[in-house]
């Protein structure tokens, strides 16, 4: 198998696009699809062709890569490109698609002779155009060699969960450290907004702990977006913030886990897009704290 492969980049949103230039700049031939057309029509400078279907996306590819909202609209784009899938390749899936799809999903692979990976990926705007993102891989060893130079080009690490990509391991995982970063987020945002509301100066709170055990380089990260009013464009959205933490709180139940932040976050999500800040950072569920879309 050569290095150089011929890749489908199915969803070219905030992390798809990016995705797809590195895979580009690494020498891969990419053939891109987006629903909106628009959003993947910019990668035509780094050379990827720009397709009007998934299935003219998928021809000919050696690997599938789906980055997309959820595991329906996975599915639904994966059963549009079936006609041109070749048996055979392999299908990276990265959208954040939740235990139950992750099985459907391995299902429709399976259909199709597919070699299938479940492979999201941790990371935001940043890392994933600087081809940093951290990849959560699982999937049968036999074909790693295809999928490592798709890895290499859009990460810096990949960790493998399993040989078994319909068992959700590496998606579990993503959950897991996704629990942690949606906690922070909406902790982030209500450390402002009381300070707003005692007025107590933020940078009075950031000195009480710098350098300590609670200081954290997330925390400040996403105050500094909040304060400088940085919200566009977002590293990752609100709406999708909120899907993800929609994801754990039912892997919580299915589990039978009682998740109360979680589930906490997953209204604050909700109430931040319902005000008008869907499209915007994730840290812009801060208004949730307030009744009314607010200065910050």
């Amino acid at each position: 198998m050569t290095d150089k492969l011929t890749v489908s980049v199915l969803g070219t949103g905030i992390m798809g696009a990016a995705m797809a230039r590195n895979l580009a700049r690494a020498g891969h031939t990419v053939r891109a699809w987006n629903r909106s057309r628009d959003k993947a029509e910019p990668l035509t400078a780094d050379g990827a062709h720009v397709a009007d279907t998934p299935a003219e996306a998928v021809e000919g590819a050696d690997v599938v890569l789906t980055i997309l909202y959820d595991g329906p609209a996975a599915l639904d784009v994966m059963r549009q490109a079936a006609p041109a899938l070749r048996a055979g390749a392999a299908w990276v899936q990265s959208t954040t698609a939740g235990i139950e799809a992750v099985g459907e999903l391995a299902d429709f692979a399976r259909e199709k002779g597919l070699v299938f990976y479940d492979a999201p990926v941790l990371g935001t705007r940043q890392p994933a155009e600087a081809g940093q993102l951290l990849v959560l891989a699982a999937g049968p060893s036999a074909g790693r060699e295809t999928v490592t130079p798709v890895f290499d080009a859009v990460g810096a690490r990949t960790v493998w969960t399993g040989e078994d990509g319909a068992a959700g391991t590496a998606t579990r995982l993503k959950l897991v450290a996704n629990s942690w970063v949606l906690a922070a987020t909406n902790a982030t945002g209500e450390v402002l907004a009381l300070a707003k509301a005692l007025g107590v100066d933020p940078q009075s709170f950031f000195d009480t702990i710098a350098g300590g055990p609670l200081d954290m380089g997330y925390l400040r990260a996403k105050a500094g977006i909040i304060l400088n009013d940085q919200l566009s464009p977002a590293s990752f959205a609100v709406s999708t913030a909120a899907k993800d933490a929609r994801l754990i709180v039912e892997a919580g139940e299915r589990y039978g886990v009682r998740l109360d932040v979680a589930a906490a976050s997953a209204e604050r999500f909700a109430r931040a897009a319902a005000q008008g800040h869907a499209d915007e950072d994730m840290a812009a569920a801060y208004f949730a704290s307030f009744d009314e879309k607010t200065e910050g």
